[in-house]
């Protein structure tokens, strides 16, 4: 079998292999190589804003049809609330079930500083406060600053106002079309260093925290792993086969865009490319303009589920017991702080904070036992996310009859591929 080295999935695939032995062959040289990983993903996120607002303005302002834009949304919506449930409880069955906290050694957190955390939990969280920060102070702000949800929010507006002029908006849709297309073409030309990026986040990871650290908190990452695994294939499984599509060959589809994430532990690495593939799979670009954006702040559901885990984890670990209805409180906590949390890395860390800090039983000092390891969960965390909001796009797109089955058949077949 001959290995083409043009695939941008073997250049990952071997990027982060060599990040393994490079961080932990010369730690402190992997430590420093951060750098790379940080130009990459800075890059990606100079991107994203403009074409989240532009794709949501495509999809809303082509459709012509308020209605059916609120329509569209109010089923992505109750899809993102029912599944990221499901997340959240299969999380907390689990561990549960293995209890990975019991017996656990709490020194490690003893006079840690969690400040950063909990401070920013403090400043990010709340219901008041959540609703403020969807509302931009400005448009051109939003953008600037790239902040997803305002983004979001001034482009749904933008677009609805489009769809309502109706037929003199659109040469401003068909412009915004030609501008998108531009910015696709400087994702392709990014993308071409993502295995750069990828070496240099796993040879920090290795580097700053050591093979060694994989094995102090092993079984739960282990069970995040597993947990993750089986939401994967049961869960979505069983939803993809209901709407007739394979959950593996859609994974395979998408596996240029999984390895990036693994490579780089941020979903958003992933997400202009995976914008344009679920095009070509066959779903509406009205669709998947309005579904991904959105998921990506309200159907995490990696990060779903190590938040449960790790809440019970750190309750274990200090002999906190928690009977069936402390477990559904936290439960209905964990419903609202993991709306709105970004897909960049250590997201999840600041959510949990802000979990704990509502649900005084379990202590917020316990964050500090996981430090070690979050970052090797969150590759796991930014994978299920992926897939996640991938699945609801093409789950939504068959449920509007906005889904081309004979383009699907061509995508899986080779026939097409990113432009």
């Amino acid at each position: 079998m001959r290995i083409n080295f043009k695939n941008l999935t073997v250049q990952v695939l071997i990027a982060i292999v060599l990040g393994i032995i490079v961080g932990a062959i010369f730690p402190e040289f992997g430590a420093k190589l951060k750098i790379l990983a940080d130009i990459f993903i800075k890059l990606i996120k100079m991107l994203i804003a403009p074409i989240i607002f532009l794709t949501v303005v495509i999809g809303i302002g082509s459709m012509g049809d308020v209605k059916k834009v609120g329509k569209i949304g109010g089923k992505a919506l109750l899809y993102f609330e029912i599944v990221s449930t499901f997340a959240l409880a299969i999380g907390l069955i689990v561990v549960n079930i293995v209890q990975p906290g019991k017996g656990f050694n709490t020194d490690a957190a003893n006079g840690a500083d969690v400040s950063q955390y909990t401070d920013a939990a403090a400043a990010e969280h709340g219901l008041g406060a959540f609703i403020m920060q969807i509302i931009p102070d400005n448009v051109v702000g939003a953008l600037a600053n790239g902040e997803l949800l305002p983004v979001l929010f001034s482009a749904v507006l933008f677009g609805l106002a489009a769809a309502a002029i109706g037929e003199p908006a659109k040469p401003v849709i068909k412009f915004f079309e030609q501008v998108a297309d531009i910015f696709f073409k400087i994702v392709n030309m990014v993308m071409k260093i993502s295995p750069i990026g990828a070496f240099g986040a796993m040879s920090y990871t290795i580097g700053n925290f050591g093979l060694k650290s994989l094995g102090n908190l092993g079984f739960l990452m282990l069970s995040v792993y597993i947990t993750m695994f089986i939401f994967i294939v049961v869960i979505i499984g069983l939803i993809t086969r209901y709407f007739g599509f394979s959950i593996f060959k859609f994974i395979k589809y998408i596996k240029d865009e999984i390895f990036i994430v693994i490579g780089t532990s941020s979903s958003e690495s992933a997400l202009p490319s995976m914008m344009r593939k679920l095009e070509n799979y066959g779903c509406s670009k009205q669709v998947v303009g309005l579904v991904i954006p959105t998921g990506y702040s309200f159907n995490l559901d990696g990060t779903s589920i190590y938040l449960s885990m790790a809440a019970i984890f750190i309750a274990q670990a200090y002999g906190v017991d928690l009977d069936i209805w402390h477990q559904i409180t936290l439960l209905a906590i964990l419903m609202l702080t993991s709306k709105g949390a970004a897909g960049v890395t250590g997201s999840g860390f600041i959510t949990l904070a802000a979990t704990l800090a509502a649900f005084p039983m379990i202590p917020v000092e316990g964050i500090a036992l996981l430090i070690g390891v979050d970052r090797f969960m969150s590759e796991a965390r930014a994978v299920t996310n992926l897939i996640g909001n991938g699945v609801a796009t093409v789950v939504v797109s068959k449920m509007e009859k906005e889904f081309d089955t004979e383009q699907e058949k061509r995508a899986l077949s080779g026939q097409i591929t990113q432009p």
